[in-house]
């Protein structure tokens, strides 16, 4: 298992990246084609993107980080026939070491569906597990999207240490 930090996708990687998307995701956030997935990536600044390669370089997840203001966003989707294997977690731990503060929005309920039909499961005891603080009063409420501002900041957990 490697990432591999990249500031641009080539084809095959980014056909992954949009079946990885409207596999795991809600269907709602789902992009009609690569060109709408790329058109709404285009709109990030500082874009890096962080591609989770298994031993047969195969794909298993990817994580993408980006300025929005004067913040360091970033957004995580791992395969979910690898979930629960210490390879988000790995994937997350590479975001932290390149970055001094992390903010996502984290869907916080189970009222979302997959495109396969399946309930979303919230990701947030993840993220509370690897030291990220919630803000339950900062929510994004569109109509496709539902959540709560996540931050992980290096110098909170190096004192908390």
């Amino acid at each position: 298992m490697e990432i591999v930090k990249t500031k641009s996708l080539n084809s095959e990687d980014k056909q992954i990246v949009f079946n990885l998307w409207n596999k795991e995701y809600p269907a709602k956030l789902g992009f009609q084609t690569i060109i709408d997935m790329n058109n709404y990536l285009d709109t990030l600044p500082d874009l890096s993107y962080y591609l989770l390669k298994n031993d047969l370089k195969g794909i298993d997840g990817w994580a993408m980080t980006f300025r929005a203001g004067e913040e360091n966003w970033f957004a995580i989707i791992i395969s979910d026939n690898v979930q629960r294997q210490g390879k988000g977690t790995y994937l997350l731990n590479k975001l932290k070491c390149e970055n001094d503060i992390l903010n996502g929005w984290v869907i916080d309920h189970k009222n979302d569906v997959k495109t396969n039909g399946e309930l979303y499961q919230s990701p947030l005891l993840f993220y509370e597990k690897n030291d990220f603080q919630i803000f339950p009063e900062y929510r994004l409420e569109i109509p496709i999207l539902s959540a709560v501002k996540i931050t992980w900041h290096k110098r909170q957990n190096i004192s908390s240490q």
